[in-house]
């Protein structure tokens, strides 16, 4: 099945790239055919300079593109489409890309306005939301609802009019609040790196979702609020809310305080949950640094959550937020929030796929009654072992009586592991040949 994603060389619609390369053909196009060509080849999909043209050989066209656009690249392509196929867009807002697709697609082409509700920076589709906002389904409803449940997404089901009215308030009210809160802080010339030394992990978490939501695209961000129809009532209720409160309390007016933050807490429903989930993400951050403390002078497997790329070597120490990590002459500083630490079975079965191996053969005497899974298991508990077999049993004249040779092949990564074998054969109480 050929993709064709109308803005795939950034944000969302490259994004979009890698999940579906591998199991579709995928084009893309882009206004910058140098930056486009360059950013397919990265990805090993195709490029096509005409958004028609994509058209006509998609069976499934993605458009991708800035809102204030969606419903121009709309007509622009649509006498172009595929009998047969299927449009589908991705933008924030969906009752005007809706509309223009019912007016302008002719009955032979499916639309399908949606929503994945999450960001570029997002590595993986499990458990994330995507909203369908289909008026008629036909069909290729079924197939991409399938598709997308098989990716264990959570699929929303509604309409435009009541999708556009429920991000007015997970993004418009959102959005606005966190925007009005960080350009106070900018206003009052706070140096946020002062406010360290007080913070609680509930501020700190706070300032990070702000710092998310205000270091996004501002273009992106100004057209989720004004382009959606809901935008003016929102953020008129949110500053009569904000001024009310000033006002009380500038007032001295306690009682009306209380009233107003016990009606507000009733409101926001199941309280027990929403402190359960920021303890967890708090916890999180708390243990993430407790547990990069304790490795200090450790090897460390550090993943950046973000590129995909691991970071191994011995953690120097932690400095400004920063882990700082030296793998033999070269030292590495990498931003604690943007990395997670390997577990020790993912750390060693990494070294496997990606070091050199070192083999070696031991021959070693032991009594006997020796048990040999037994030599084997505790061989396999020692660091940077990766194999080790037994290829030769020996009981000929230079061997004592009650005792035998057995030969061990070895596979470590590096040859101290190899040491480590030595010693542990002559704990057992065998003497190496």
């Amino acid at each position: 099945m050929n993709v064709g994603i109308i803005g795939g060389t950034d944000g969302l619609g490259k994004t979009l790239v890698y999940y579906f390369r591998d199991e579709f053909e995928v084009y893309i196009t882009g206004t910058n055919h140098k930056k486009g060509r360059k950013v397919a080849e990265e990805l090993e999909v195709n490029y096509i300079e005409s958004n028609a043209g994509l058209a006509n050989i998609s069976d499934m066209l993605i458009v991708s593109v800035p809102i204030q656009h969606t419903s121009n690249v709309i007509r622009e392509v649509a006498p172009f489409m595929k009998s047969g196929s299927v449009m589908i867009d991705v933008t924030s807002i969906k009752e005007e890309p809706a509309r223009t697709m019912a007016e302008v697609l002719p009955e032979s082409v499916e639309y399908i306005p949606t929503h994945p509700v999450f960001g570029p920076r997002t590595t993986r589709l499990d458990n994330q939301v995507i909203v369908l906002t289909a008026d008629k389904k036909g069909n290729w409803y079924e197939k991409v609802y399938n598709y997308l449940a098989g990716k264990n997404m959570r699929i929303i089901e509604t309409t435009a009019e009541k999708h556009d009215f429920m991000m007015s308030i997970v993004q418009v009210l959102t959005h606005f609040s966190f925007i009005s809160t960080a350009s106070a802080i900018e206003k009052l010339s706070v140096d946020l790196s002062e406010t360290e030394d007080y913070e609680s992990p509930i501020y700190n978490l706070m300032i990070d979702l702000i710092a998310r939501i205000v270091s996004q695209n501002p273009y992106l961000t100004y057209n989720i609020q004004s382009m959606n129809r809901n935008g003016p009532h929102i953020r008129n209720t949110f500053a009569e809310a904000v001024d009310e409160l000033r006002n009380v309390i500038n007032n001295h007016d306690e009682e009306r305080f209380v009233e107003i933050a016990i009606k507000a807490t009733r409101h926001m429903g199941d309280i027990t949950n929403a402190l359960g989930r920021s303890d967890k993400a708090i916890e999180a951050l708390s243990q993430e640094y407790s547990l990069l403390n304790e490795s200090i002078g450790d090897e460390v497997g550090l993943i950046h959550i973000y590129s995909g790329r691991t970071h191994v070597g011995i953690l120097e120490g932690i400095e400004n937020k920063t882990a700082i990590l030296r793998a033999g002459n070269k030292v590495k500083k990498l931003r604690i929030a943007n990395i997670r630490v390997m577990l020790p079975e993912e750390l060693h079965q990494w070294k496997v796929e990606n070091l050199a191996k070192t083999t070696r053969s031991l021959s070693c005497v032991f009594s006997k009654n020796v048990n040999v899974e037994t030599i084997q298991k505790t061989v396999m508990k020692l660091d940077n072992i990766i194999d080790i077999k037994l290829i030769d049993a020996y009981t000929g004249p230079q061997i004592a009586d009650d005792s035998i040779s057995l030969t061990f092949e070895i596979i470590a990564l590096d040859k101290d592991a190899i040491e480590n074998v030595i010693g542990l054969f002559t704990g057992f109480g065998g003497i190496i040949r």
